[in-house]
């Protein structure tokens, strides 16, 4: 089978396509023939610094849609030919992937395989961020870095259904302010400066939730956008900085407080917890609450030039790679 893999860690041109055997399923395990793969900002980290690799070479992708293959033993109501949705610790960007059977999620009602290839990771981490992590409830605010892209684009709307008061994000560029606002944010604001443009748009009280995936000087200054008791949701370092330390004086300042979130360390620590989570978030899409937001989608063999895209910060919504076809 073909595979996107790397042997060094650098820039997208590391990326290769490579003949793999393809492999079977073991004990509680499925494969699956894929039909697409998303791309997400940690199979870029991996690519360059070898986040969470442990060997070279090392296929990345984290999540897939397309149908089982093969069910290994012990594996119950899952079964060979079923359309399926797939979170996978490696190995997405290939032809066939092995997937533990309880990150497999048959594809909900009306769900295409291109459109399904987005829900695995943006969708439960959003909800997450917002429910279990951030509990927000009705009335509050929220603050959103990343608002274009595919996490803060479903945060955005997720935040609307459960009835935020006002929902606000952070992006780059004003062209991403524009996309943003087409998907649930009632004000975006562009650039560094956001922690003004807050306390202007409160009234000075400032947010009730923020959720950052920046980290580094944006979550310090996140803090200071915090209303009494407010909470700040970390679930990323995409600035690159390294370990952020909060102090007692910083968190007493607002009474606020902060949390963690990363979807890859639930899936390996708790499977059971995704499954649940997932099952409910995938319930916004047939309900009709949640729109995916796809955006661009490239070959297989062209995975490097869905890094450069998503590396130069211009992307906006949800990447795909189209394995099958």
């Amino acid at each position: 089978m073909r595979a996107v893999e790397f042997q060094e860690y650098g820039g997208p041109e590391v990326l290769r396509v490579a003949r793999h055997a393809t492999p079977e399923p073991g004990p509680g395990q499925v494969t699956v023939d894929v039909a697409y793969a998303g791309v997400n900002f940690a199979d870029l980290k991996s690519r360059a610094e070898g986040y969470r690799v442990d060997t070279l070479p090392y296929v990345p992708g984290l999540e897939v849609s397309g149908r089982i293959r093969a069910v290994g033993p012990g594996v119950a109501g899952l079964t060979p030919g079923q359309e399926v949705a797939a979170f996978t610790s490696r190995g997405g960007y290939a032809e066939v992937v092995v997937a533990e059977a309880a990150t497999v999620f048959p594809l909900p009602a009306g769900t295409d395989p291109r459109t399904a290839a987005a829900l695995p990771t943006v969708l439960p981490t959003a909800h997450a961020l917002l429910h279990e992590v951030g509990r927000l409830r009705a009335g509050e605010s929220v603050l959103v870095h990343g608002a274009a892209g595919g996490v803060g684009t479903v945060a955005g709307q997720l935040a609307r259904a459960a009835g935020a008061g006002a929902v606000f994000g952070v992006v780059s560029s004003e062209d991403k302010a524009r996309y943003a606002l087409a998907h649930g944010y009632h004000e975006v604001f562009v650039g560094d400066s956001f922690p003004g443009a807050v306390r202007r748009a409160t009234g000075g009280r400032g947010v009730d939730l923020v959720l950052d995936p920046v980290g580094g000087d944006t979550l310090r200054r996140g803090l200071e956008t915090l209303a009494p008791f407010g909470r700040l949701v970390s679930y990323g370092n995409a600035g690159g900085a390294g370990p952020w330390r909060v102090s007692q004086a910083d968190l007493a300042t607002s009474a606020g407080s902060v949390a963690g979130f990363s979807i890859l360390t639930l899936a390996q620590t708790a499977p059971e917890v995704l499954r649940s989570l997932a099952e409910r978030a995938f319930r916004t899409v047939t309900d009709g609450l949640v729109e995916l937001p796809v955006t661009a989608e490239f070959p297989l063999s062209e995975a490097a030039a869905a890094h450069t895209l998503m590396g130069g910060r211009t992307s906006t919504g949800k990447l795909l790679l189209r394995v099958a076809g």
